[in-house]
């Protein structure tokens, strides 16, 4: 989410993570066990998106993720681009400049949303929450810190997994770019077939 283009990086406020994003991280608690069960228990999950780059830039799209491995987000508004991880790989291809772009899932902050199995312990904190009904995390790898941050914000809830529904995040690159994610309309354990996460490759206009 972090190394793409100007199109992808415009993103809607998720006023919360962007608040908390530079707060120091809690002590590791209980809370941190159970966005791990969140996160494992999601086996799929749709969801409409907004996004805001550090501009206020925004775009909106909906979302489809399927773990391990594999989300695709696909853009609106005569956006003629596509984020979508294959289950190894990161790609974003903006089909207007017939280019097609690629990282590791593993060198990206989206690993956390998408490992198989969660384990947050070693990289990530419960971050001061204000309001009892929010959870908030902030992950990074110190031993990777070329690898960014990803804070994730989750609201208390008996209908989604573990508990908590997840709300959204902000990544934040090395050098301090951040993208916020808000999700709505969030369906989780869903059925989601294998080839929504499928592309065709750009291609260049004939002169």
């Amino acid at each position: 989410m972090i190394l793409m283009s100007k199109a992808a990086r415009a993103f809607a406020p998720l006023a919360l993570v962007a608040t908390v994003a530079t707060a120091a991280p809690a002590p590791t608690s209980g809370e941190l066990k159970a966005v791990e069960a969140s996160l494992g228990g999601t086996q799929s999950l749709t969801a409409d998106f907004v996004q805001t780059d550090g501009r206020g830039r925004q775009l909106a799209g909906t979302l489809s993720l399927k773990r391990p491995g594999k989300i695709r987000f696909a853009y609106g508004g005569g956006v003629n681009a596509l984020l979508v991880a294959d289950g190894k790989t990161l790609h974003y291809l903006d089909y207007d400049v017939a280019q097609h772009s690629k990282w590791a899932i593993g060198s990206s902050p989206l690993a956390v949303l998408l490992a198989p199995n969660p384990d947050l312990g070693r990289i990530a904190r419960i971050v001061p929450s204000n309001n009892e009904q929010v959870v908030v995390v902030r992950a990074r790898d110190p031993r990777r810190p070329e690898f960014g941050t990803l804070v994730l914000a989750f609201v208390r809830s008996g209908n989604a997994p573990g508990g908590l529904r997840l709300e959204g995040w902000t990544a934040i690159d090395a050098q301090n770019k951040k993208t916020t994610v808000r999700l709505s309309n969030q369906r989780f354990n869903v059925a989601v077939p294998d080839d929504a996460f499928n592309f065709a490759e750009p291609k260049r206009k004939k002169a």
